[in-house]
């Protein structure tokens, strides 16, 4: 038997992927006029974003689920959870203790990311348990793509960050600069501000140059997201295939509902992760 991945749907891995490597996925939670709504397994309204929805994490339930069921067609060789950066979610916290419940043949790893960002490192994971790596391998090999990521966003309007309280250090510009289109990083598992830009276009462009600055002549998987707009992230993904011809075309997926609530409508982000030693 083989090492087995879990992950949560905030890391927004493709259909394909998830087969291709055996992925396991754990529904985060929409929280919408009086329902709760599963990401992934129940239908999502496509105008959420128009109203006050708030968003969950997995519950101690279905992650101790998961993880139990995982373990046991692992054939106990293991179990190696990814998920969603500890400072954005309570996923990852609610994995650990039901990991600890189980046992040492269960591991969270925390990506310090979101989206792809995390995506990455369960495909990095997943990729090295499909190997044959036992767990230890498997685990190193996970905090090795969590030290390679990247990621930018860029937001068309700030109420939702505002409503958020997910974006760190940010309340000396949130409240002021109500024209503010920022570029935002994720830092360390925190979103936070990487530059003031007035519009959409100059904070996409920033955006483009730091990812091309980042990734240099060297091969990185790329991913890009977007918040209802597809545009918005094909026109991303174009311009990165033709500054970043060592890289594959970019992966590009809708961010979700989880992470769209918090970013608000026309988001666009980028995510990396660097071919190891770059």
């Amino acid at each position: 038997m083989t090492v087995v991945v879990v992950t949560d749907a905030s890391s927004r891995l493709p259909a394909d992927l998830l087969a291709q490597w055996a992925i396991r996925v754990v529904p985060l939670h929409v929280l919408l006029d009086g329902g709760d709504l599963r990401d992934g397994v129940d239908e999502i309204p496509d105008d959420v974003y128009a109203h006050h929805a708030t968003t969950a994490a997995a519950t101690p339930a279905e992650l101790g689920a998961a993880y139990r069921t995982a373990l046991a067609d692992s054939g106990g060789d293991g179990v190696v959870a990814v998920h969603i950066s500890s400072a954005l979610s309570g996923t990852c916290g609610v994995g650990e203790r039901a990991a600890a419940e189980i046992g040492p043949a269960v591991r969270v790893i925390d990506s310090r990311s979101a989206a792809m960002g995390t995506g990455f490192v369960a495909l990095a994971a997943a990729r090295a348990a499909a190997s044959g790596a036992d767990l230890e391998a498997v685990v190193a090999a996970a905090n090795s793509a969590v030290q390679r990521g990247h990621a930018f966003i860029v937001v068309h309007g700030l109420d939702n960050l505002r409503r958020s309280g997910r974006i760190g250090g940010a309340k000396a510009w949130l409240g002021t600069a109500l024209s503010l289109k920022p570029l935002l990083r994720i830092d360390d598992g925190k979103l936070v501000l990487a530059q003031r830009v007035r519009t959409v276009r100059k904070a996409t462009t920033a955006m483009l140059d730091r990812v091309c600055e980042i990734v240099g002549d060297e091969a990185a998987a790329v991913a890009v997201h977007h918040v209802v707009n597809p545009d918005g992230a094909n026109e991303v993904a174009a311009a990165l295939a033709q500054r970043l011809p060592a890289c594959e075309p970019a992966i590009v997926t809708s961010l979700g509902p989880v992470l769209g609530l918090h970013v608000g409508p026309g988001a666009v982000a980028v995510c990396l992760d660097l071919a190891p030693g770059s």
